[in-house]
């Protein structure tokens, strides 16, 4: 059976505008009623495909949203996105990826939706997350690393997001740690890994990612007390949201084939590179005290190494780091 995602391809490279029954026939190996099949499929999913006789078929319009067909069609991954699963809406991409995880799921299986109605940020804050403008997705992995090394699948899922924000956007983004994204000071991302984990084994790690994309300013929650923006805030310019999840995959499966055959220092360099307190004087509210120092990288397990004024270097687990303005 033809895959409704590789007639869309074929649909929108087409040179000439209208493709005929028979080519599409002919390239994916299938009967002409086949491909009828999957254009009416198209068809309930909002994309608007005229039929011409003699010339064909022809793509209208689209719909703004993210497919797991089309996804997989032209992605060029070794193991991320082996397997993608899409929703239009769905309670948190995080919570589908757990169940998909403790049924077995493969490793490299992605969940994404247009829109999430439970989306959870760190801490269990609400993430924000209206239809058909954001990217809301959570990819399941299954590391042979020790379970004290999970940390560092935060700092990969980071860097491959602020990478490809500043490749396919044009953007200057920074990492804060431990999980979040910036442009100009204002949050774009946020990352939210959860683990299923014995003592000395884990069984899957989910990275959650969700950035903002085409994301307009009357679309954020008023009750916040951080500064946000998105893509569209940004740059002024929407951003192809399947071409931005492609290349974030790419980028992240890149990044992890890294991370399993040469460690985590190449990832930690390219941490520190995009970080926005490194070298930088900071105060780290610890919630009993605050500690002033120079944050100078980080450790092995992804802890901050922060440099007291009498030279002795901490390890920050958790704790809120505020640059120092002078």
């Amino acid at each position: 059976m033809a895959s409704y995602g590789k007639i869309l391809s074929l649909l929108r490279t087409s040179s000439a505008g209208y493709i005929s029954g028979q080519e599409i026939s002919n390239q994916l190996h299938v009967s002409r009623a086949a491909v009828w099949k999957q254009i009416k499929v198209l068809r309930e999913l909002g994309f608007e495909v005229e039929s011409k006789h003699s010339q064909g078929y022809r793509l209208l319009s689209s719909p703004d949203i993210l497919l797991a067909a089309e996804i997989e069609n032209e992605l060029n991954c070794s193991l991320i996105g082996r397997s993608v699963v899409s929703f239009p809406v769905i309670d948190s991409t995080n919570v589908q990826a757990r169940r998909l995880a403790d049924e077995g799921a493969l490793e490299g299986t992605v969940v994404v939706a247009d829109q999430q109605s439970a989306g959870r940020g760190r801490l269990g804050r609400r993430w924000e997350s209206p239809f058909g403008v954001n990217l809301y997705c959570s990819i399941i992995l299954r590391p042979d690393i020790p379970v004290q090394q999970a940390p560092q699948l935060t700092f990969l899922s980071a860097v491959a997001v602020a990478e490809t924000l500043n490749e396919i956007c044009n953007l200057t983004a920074e990492v804060k740690w431990p999980n979040d994204i910036l442009v100009n000071g204002a949050k774009i991302s946020g990352l939210l890994n959860e683990m299923s984990a014995e003592t000395e084994q884990i069984h899957f790690v989910i990275l959650g990612v969700g950035i903002n994309l085409n994301m307009a300013a009357d679309q954020f929650p008023r009750e916040l007390n951080y500064p946000v923006t998105s893509v569209l805030l940004a740059t002024e310019e929407k951003v192809d949201r399947l071409l931005f999840l492609r290349t974030f995959l790419q980028r992240l499966d890149a990044c992890y084939a890294e991370l399993l055959t040469q460690g985590f220092a190449p990832v930690r360099r390219r941490w520190e590179s995009l970080c926005n307190v490194i070298n930088r004087q900071v105060d780290v509210d610890l919630g009993a005290e605050v500690l002033r120092g120079t944050v100078v990288g980080l450790d092995p397990e992804g802890a901050l190494r922060l440099q007291l004024e009498n030279g002795e270097i901490k390890k920050i687990l958790a704790g809120d780091v505020r640059p120092v303005i002078t």
